[in-house]
């Protein structure tokens, strides 16, 4: 497992504030562990600093028509690491920056049918440039890969 600090050096290094005040797009996929796309999604995200968090608004719109909304409250600790909490994830997020990356763990609560499915979540973003970013999410329970969520950024001027 790769550490975050593989990408200490790498530029253009990610400020979280910076990159997500305003709004944001982000495009993405869900792909089972055999790799076939299950559904694809439209996300506005709308960043603002209210006190000492980063609250990120995400909008979700996805292909079958359905919508979800999200809210991450984002706090910088001391040491630099992040802490998040959102109403679809149990417990805190965990995340910490090196270079141009981040590597949030963190446990989702996922509705299927009559049931909700705690997966462990290991999501690494990527800043390419000042309004890019990619996303990769593995999702796996009892240690077993269910899939992957894959998004690209862009920041609007």
């Amino acid at each position: 497992m790769t550490d975050v600090n593989h990408y200490k050096e790498v530029k253009p290094v990610l400020d979280l504030e910076k990159y997500f005040i305003g709004t944001t797009d982000a495009w993405g996929m869900f792909q089972q562990r055999d790799g076939a796309v299950i559904k694809r999604f439209h996300v506005v995200l709308e960043g603002k600093k209210i006190n000492d968090q980063l609250v990120l608004d995400e909008k979700f719109n996805y292909d079958d028509g359905s919508t979800q909304q999200r809210i991450w409250r984002l706090k910088k600790q001391n040491d630099g690491s992040w802490k998040g909490l959102a109403d679809d994830v149990k417990g805190e997020a965990i995340g910490q920056i090196a270079g141009n990356a981040l590597n949030w763990r963190y446990t989702l609560l996922v509705p299927v049918d009559d049931s909700v499915y705690e997966m462990q979540m290991d999501d690494w973003m990527y800043l390419m440039d000042d309004e890019s970013m990619i996303n990769r999410a593995s999702m796996r329970k009892f240690g077993v890969e269910f899939g992957q969520v894959t998004l690209f950024f862009r920041r609007r001027n």
